[in-house]
């Protein structure tokens, strides 16, 4: 029978009677043997020549790339000894001189030919060929060349199917002029050669670099290496489009690079951390040996105390400091991401992303905050048709509507400005208050001008947005109506129906340079009094939908309103993550660190939170990722739709060619009985989804008896999407975008549908999709559940902060703040998604895990923190210590402790790049926060979930006066400030207490005193901010603080004289002086 090549490129050794078969297109195609016979070489135009044995010379033995034994015997002595076309290295054919690397591959011995270079001349031609084809702008080749599908990041070309393999010909039979199969068994006795398996497919011929950039890199390598001949007509743009990548070509060519790359610390400042880490470990051995062998006899009860609230701080630390065992910084590249994604005259592949932009209350959020961040989003360095904004407005105000109204129309005039003279930062807010010169670096001669009308546009806009402001503090009593005259939907904030608006981004509406501008929409989902609706995080979820009814980006990031991007490259930094073609498909997101302005110049309450933001985090990083942080994170929207982290290709196991044979029964027999393990179990489990949609999706392709499947599948995806045939069918396309055969009408009615109040009803929204519920601190539960299904996460700290925010300074917001945290650590703690029990099985690694079980369980620690700072003042009024006489042993044990605690903070602050201060605050803060705010927490969560008594936590204030950091000077009364005033003055009254007890009882008793002391000032100095902060700003004590420290100094008096240390237990004692008074 004749075979028809179809169009397939043809490529074989007529010495060895075979060929094989590849996919090609139809210039490619090569229909008889004879076809070989008087080609042309494809470098110097002469024919290839026949050999003495009668065939035609063959170069090249894998793809027979027409090249004549002149050719070939001038690449391997001058070239890179490999066929121009498939790259594979040219075998010693009978006759020709030996070159280096041929005494490991030749089979034959052709001892007459072995050094004939001396004789050997290369014709004038043959590098006046080389020069013309590397010369030419382009390659005009005969008719006869195969054209060869390229192969493009790793992607096969699309004129080849997926199914489609290398066919191997046997021997051909002489009937004509076709191409014959014989049948299996007549091929059995053929000597045929298939390809070899371990090998490349690129390496023969499909996929491999075309003719004209091989000669150029060919050029490259004589120049660098040779240094024969310079060359000309060398190619600037660097377009290696469809090569596939080798390392050769992956050094020359900067676009196929990586995006990224990780840079661990130095071995000189991790490896004495590390160091000082396992001998800290044993200092806290031999020093709880010690504690626990040597009790205090007369103060039994104080001392058990005091070695249980040490053992739970080993505890806590060791979960602390393990997860840091590993750090690492990263760092990217995106001039690459330039190169590879947007080449000039084409349209840009970056991967689209939807921004969310999340409000509630524009009382305690300023409608100007939102403002900021929504234009600094817009202006964003970013290709304007792959961004989408989304405003969620979960309070339904009017306010914060007309405000996003008025950005719309400001953003026609600011976005093409920041553009055009790129400027940072792009929120006007901060941009026209920085203190610096804003003439650096500004070449452009209308600058000045153009900059002085944006501003006084700003100035304008900013009295409009106040004007909005002022007109919301009086609410009419029929409730707010709109232009048209109808009610505002969401005059009940508790009972309105869903709302979209969009603002930007439909046709006709462009900036004042007629440029397109980015998507911004309004959405404001469905609330009714009957349901519950989670919060920020079922705000989250609803935008998801919403978002991949309308837009569908691939990537989403959610911002607070009050976090603008500060770096307008922000966007390109997380895509050098995300669309790295070797290492992005199994990230999940990207968190980059929160960093702030408007704090004060020390930083009195440690908002920055840099310890854990450059210390904490880049440990997490060189693990399975960061946490979730709550804001600035780019996601993969796939990962939020719950499904697992692709599947990483694992290493060939162990057979019994490199294991004894007995060892292999062994475990096999063991492995067979075993059958499946319960974590192979869970994986199952864990990949149904997978299996679920890769079903539907066949199903879509017209698969013949598939309909009961199809039923099933589209029954469990809406069981765990909702029912939204448009969303759902959203959900299957792995790289976003909308479905263009539903028109703009009706996806905007089928988003109404999908924020509807009722739509998570009986799905997995919240649970196993979107952002997960349960918890107030949404962030860290949606985090662990995507590291639980295999994925990690990147931490991205560009040089330039990506993005910037405002935080509470005020001492009551900030306490309120962490409050609100540590009680979603609490949430999380007693439910079902504990990380002590939960994910086992799955993609969870061992110290990631530790971290995710430290960031629910230091709450807890609030307990024995207060008990432990309360121990001080207590051994000074009652004259007992935690600790008996220390001997010289003990000695050496406390100072080897204290020593290893300042040598690991030290070095700490070393590799993480921290502050001395920053590092304090941090401390200090910690126990501040611990005695109050995660002592409340503790209480408040375990009444919720045990009494099932809700708390609703307070949103924090993101703007302050005009007066900078008049707000932490502002003093607010919250019952948070009780337990840490009261440890303070117990403290300061103990000090005084037992000064004036050593002063009264002589010199004997200042040696023990020492100890107590310093114990008691290690507790008042890290409550040190806090009596700062409760002095207010001109050294006034507020009259509240004055009547409860007096309440509280008359207790410790009561106290202190109920134990009257000054008299003596047995009364006082009475001895005669020896003089006679009667004289």
């Amino acid at each position: 029978m004749v075979m028809d090549t179809g169009g397939r490129l043809a490529a074989g050794s007529h010495n060895r009677n075979e060929f094989v078969l590849i996919n090609a297109d139809e210039i490619g195609r090569i229909k008889s043997v004879q076809e070989l016979c008087g080609q042309k070489c494809q470098i110097c135009g002469d024919e290839v020549e026949i050999t003495i044995d009668g065939e035609l010379f063959v170069a090249c033995n894998e793809c027979a790339f027409p090249v004549c034994r002149t050719c070939y015997e001038y690449e391997r002595k001058e070239g890179n000894q490999g066929c121009p076309q498939c790259k594979t290295r040219y075998k010693r054919i009978k006759g020709s001189p030996r070159v280096d690397g041929d005494e490991e591959e030749e089979d034959f011995d052709d001892l007459e030919h072995e050094f004939d270079y001396g004789d050997t001349e290369v014709p004038g031609s043959i590098r006046r060929a080389h020069t013309r084809v590397a010369s030419s702008t382009s390659l005009d080749l005969s008719s006869n060349v195969l054209e060869i599908p390229l192969l493009t990041y790793n992607e096969e070309d699309a004129q080849v199917l997926y199914d489609q393999h290398a066919i191997i010909v046997p021997s051909v039979v002489s009937d004509g002029d076709g191409i014959h199969l014989s049948s299996p068994g007549a091929s059995a006795h053929l000597p045929s050669r298939p390809l070899v398996p371990e090998k490349d497919i690129a390496l023969y011929g499909y996929g491999s670099v075309s003719w004209k950039d091989r000669m150029e890199e060919w050029q490259k390598r004589q120049s660098e290496k040779l240094q024969m001949v310079k060359h000309q007509g060398h190619d600037d743009s660097g377009n290696f489009d469809g090569i596939e990548m080798d390392p050769d070509l992956l050094m020359m060519d900067e676009g196929r690079q990586p995006l990224s790359r990780k840079l661990p610390i130095s071995s000189s400042k991790i490896n004495p951390y590390r160091l000082i880490i396992i001998l800290r470990v044993a200092v806290l051995g031999f020093f709880f040996h010690y504690r626990i062998l040597h009790p205090v006899p007369d103060a039994y009860g104080l001392w058990l105390i005091s070695v249980i609230c040490e053992i739970w701080f080993a505890v806590s630390w060791i979960l602390d400091q393990f997860p840091k065992w590993y750090p690492v910084e990263r760092e990217t590249y995106l001039d690459r991401l330039s190169l590879r994604y947007e080449k000039e005259g084409r349209h840009s592949e970056l991967a689209g992303i939807d921004i969310f932009v999340s409000t509630v209350d524009p009382r305690k959020e300023p409608p100007l905050i939102t403002a900021n961040t929504v234009l600094s989003i817009l202006a964003v360095d970013y290709p304007v048709d792959k961004i989408s904004c989304y405003v969620s407005d979960d309070g339904a105000a009017m306010l914060t509507f007309e405000a996003l109204s008025e950005t719309s129309e400001f953003a026609r005039k600011w976005v093409p400005f920041c553009k055009k003279f790129n400027i940072e930062p792009r929120a006007p807010e901060w941009y026209f208050s920085l203190k610096m010169d804003y003439l650096k670096n500004k070449v452009h001669p209308a600058f000045v001008r153009e900059r002085r009308a944006i501003k006084r546009e700003y100035e304008e806009f900013k009295v409009r947005i106040n004007h909005l402001v002022a007109m919301a503090e009086k609410v009419p009593e029929d409730g707010w109506t709109m232009q048209d005259g109808s009610p505002w939907p969401g005059n009940s904030v508790r009972d309105h129906p869903g709302m979209i608006q969009v603002f930007l981004g439909h046709d006709g509406l462009h900036d004042a340079e007629e440029n397109e501008l980015p998507h911004l929409l309004y959405v404001s989902r469905e609330k009714r009094p009957s349901f519950e609706h989670h919060k920020k995080a079922g705000a989250m979820n609803a935008l998801i939908r919403v978002s991949a009814v309308l837009s569908n980006a691939p990537y989403i990031l959610n911002v607070d309103c009050d976090h603008y991007i500060n770096n307008s490259k922000a966007l390109r930094e997380a895509m050098c993550f995300m669309m790295d073609p070797t290492s992005g498909k199994g990230v999940c997101y990207v968190q980059f660190p929160q960093r702030f302005d408007g704090i004060d110049l020390h930083d009195r309450y440690s908002n920055h939170n840099a310890v854990f933001f450059d210390i904490n985090m880049k440990g997490l990083d060189g693990l399975q990722g960061p946490i979730y942080v709550g804001t600035g994170c780019v996601f993969r929207r796939q990962a939020l739709y719950g499904h697992d982290a692709p599947a990483k290709k694992k290493l060939p196991s162990k057979t019994c060619n490199c294991w004894p044979k007995w060892c292999c029964l062994c475990c096999g027999s063991q492995k067979s009985r075993g059958g499946k393990t319960k974590k192979d179990k869970t994986k199952k489990k864990l990949r149904e989804t997978s299996k679920q949609i890769h079903a539907l999706e066949t199903i879509e392709e017209g698969i013949e008896g598939t309909d009961i499947t199809c039923h099933i599948s589209q029954e469990k995806l809406e069981k765990k999407f909702g029912q939204s045939s448009v969303f759902v069918a959203s959900t299957l396309i792995e790289n976003g975008g909308v479905l263009k055969e539903v028109s703009s009408t009706s996806l905007l009615k089928e988003a109404i549908h999908v924020i509807s109040c009722g739509y998570e009803d009986k799905t997995e929204w919240g649970k196993e999709v979107g952002w997960i519920y349960g918890s107030v601190t949404e962030d860290i539960l949606t985090g662990f559940k995507m590291h639980c299904h295999g994925w990690r996460s990147v931490y991205c700290m560009p040089k330039r902060p990506a993005f910037k925010g405002s935080a509470p300074i005020n001492l009551s917001d900030r306490l309120h703040q962490v409050l609100r945290w540590a009680l979603g650590s609490v949430e999380i703690f007693l439910s079902k998604h504990c990380p002590i029990w939960y994910g086992y099985g799955g993609g969870l690694k061992w110290l990631e895990r530790l971290s995710y079980i430290n960031s629910v369980v230091y709450p807890w620690t609030s307990i024995p923190l207060l008990i432990y700072c309360t121990l001080p003042a207590i051994c000074l009024l009652t004259g007992k210590f935690i600790v008996p006489e220390i001997s010289n042993y003990a000695s050496i044990i406390f100072l080897s402790l204290f020593i290893s605690i300042a040598a690991t903070g030290i070095l700490e602050m070393q590799w993480g790049g921290v502050r001395i201060d920053d590092w304090w605050r941090n401390e200090q803060f910690w126990v501040i926060g611990g005695v109050s705010s995660h002592l409340f927490a503790l209480f408040q969560g375990l009444l919720k979930v045990l009494a099932g008594v809700s708390t609703n936590f307070t949103v924090t204030s993101k703007g302050g006066d005009d007066v900078e950091f008049s707000e932490l000077y502002l003093f607010k009364w919250t019952t948070l400030l009780i337990p840490p005033m009261t440890l303070l003055i117990v403290n300061i009254v103990g000090v005084v207490a037992g000064v004036a007890n050593a002063i009264n009882n002589g010199y004997e008793t200042w040696g023990p005193l020492f100890g107590r002391l310093f114990f008691a000032f290690w507790v008042i100095m890290h409550l040190y901010p806090f009596l700062k902060g409760m002095m207010g700003k001109q050294e006034k004590i507020p009259t509240v603080v004055v009547i409860w420290s007096i309440l509280l100094a008359s207790i410790i008096t009561l106290l202190w004289v109920r134990i009257n240390p000054f008299v003596s237990r047995d009364g006082p004692v009475l001895e005669t002086c020896g003089l006679n008074c009667d004289d």
